[in-house]
């Protein structure tokens, strides 16, 4: 994604911190950053060859051996290109760039995609990398068209871009995933492309504050409109939480991320007043564990004995870093020395693969949609993303 690495310096090199008891170094932990690039080259050549050519990773389930994989619709299609992207970017390793460019290639067909709202995930986490790294002309051509296919979703009397088509289960659905895939519209209209996706993007990201927050700042998963009905709000609700008013984690992580990206592209101070109260819920919450992993959902039954969300740990660590750099003070260390315990739990045995295992991915124990029994304590194509793009970010700071 563009312009994501040059994030101010915001720490001395030799600050220490405690994970689980154990004191360690920023530089420790720079070291086990490069280790842990370095078995992203081999394990990400490990799953580019268990990948058929026209397919992408979708998960893997340590428990039964095996790997599900996806074609280009699915709304985790682009992360495997991105991270072969970022993993080249880092690595600069020949056989990474070849896997990178063909899988990337395969993602093409994509920008005229309108069927729901992750252009973004899809295209700007795949296309917005490999543009930035190679300034390729013909990728900014498929970023500004997949921008335009995202920009045909948003429905003016609900001020929002629609998440998902109606079905059965929603009329008109808005989910707080959604804010990732504004930095897609923003970035375009910010390089000389249409400023109607920014204003579309502002306005989203402004309805979303009004509308989709708890007064405690924790977000509601999905908001379901009636657009038949003058763009009625019919309920909150959940899809992937424990319940309807619940502090789904991965959620949380997806609103402090969109909100810190917005006040990037923006530079509208309210972004940034935003993404301050959700770290706020996230960090300040009494069933968040001491070693930065969130329980699949803030308000689950049975905390502590439920499943963990590698994922949720990993995208706030990204986005904790990026918000270090526009805070100052006792704040902005608390949000590095907070995505540095993430990081140093992810590298841990106990979530990070050995050589070899867990089908080429690097992250175990992750929660896709634990409600509908889908993707539970599997390997994840975003959490791979989002962990190493922390680990860059924390390398381009130190």
């Amino acid at each position: 994604m563009m312009m994501k690495l040059s994030i101010p310096l915001m720490l001395v090199l030799g600050c220490m911190l405690s994970v689980n008891g154990q004191t360690i170094s920023g530089a420790a932990l720079k070291t086990q950053i490069r280790s842990n690039m370095e078995l992203a080259v081999t394990q990400y050549k490990l799953l580019d060859r268990s990948v058929p050519a026209d397919r992408m990773p979708q998960h893997f389930d340590e428990k039964t051996g095996k790997l599900k994989t996806s074609d280009i619709t699915w709304w985790c299609s682009g992360f495997f290109p991105g991270t072969l992207w970022y993993i080249y970017e880092y690595s600069k390793n020949a056989d990474i760039l070849k896997a990178a460019d063909a899988r990337l290639k395969l993602m093409e067909p994509m920008k005229h995609f309108t069927g729901n709202h992750d252009l973004g995930f899809m295209m700007y986490c795949s296309y917005g990398n490999a543009f930035r790294i190679t300034g390729e002309p013909s990728y900014r051509k498929t970023i500004d068209t997949a921008a335009m296919s995202l920009a045909t979703r948003y429905r003016p009397s609900i001020q929002s871009i629609q998440s998902w088509d109606s079905s059965k289960n929603f009329t008109c659905a808005i989910i707080v995933d959604n804010m990732m895939n504004l930095e897609l519209l923003t970035w375009v209209s910010n390089n000389g492309g249409d400023p109607r996706f920014r204003d579309i993007a502002v306005t989203h990201a402004n309805t979303t504050i009004e509308r989709q927050f708890r007064p405690d700042n924790a977000a509601y998963h999905v908001l379901d409109y009636s657009l038949a009905n003058g763009g009625k709000l019919l309920r909150k609700t959940t899809w992937q939480g424990a319940h309807d008013t619940s502090a789904w984690a991965r959620g949380q992580s997806w609103a402090l991320y969109g909100y810190t990206v917005m006040y990037r592209m923006t530079n509208d101070k309210k972004y940034l007043d935003q993404a301050h109260k959700i770290a706020a819920f996230i960090l300040n919450h009494p069933r968040l564990p001491k070693d930065g992993i969130p329980y699949w959902d803030f308000d689950a039954p049975g905390i502590p004995n439920v499943l963990r969300d590698a994922s949720a740990g990993s995208i706030m660590a990204s986005a904790l870093i990026e918000l270090s750099g526009f805070t100052k003070g006792k704040m902005k260390d608390k949000y590095m020395r907070t995505a540095e315990t993430i990081l140093t739990t992810l590298s841990s045995e106990t979530y990070l693969a050995k050589p070899g295992t867990n089908g080429g991915f690097l992250l175990k124990h992750n929660v896709g949609a634990l409600p509908l029994k889908g993707e539970v304590d599997v390997a994840l194509t975003y959490a791979d993303y989002y962990f190493i793009e922390a680990m860059l970010r924390y390398l381009a700071v130190k």
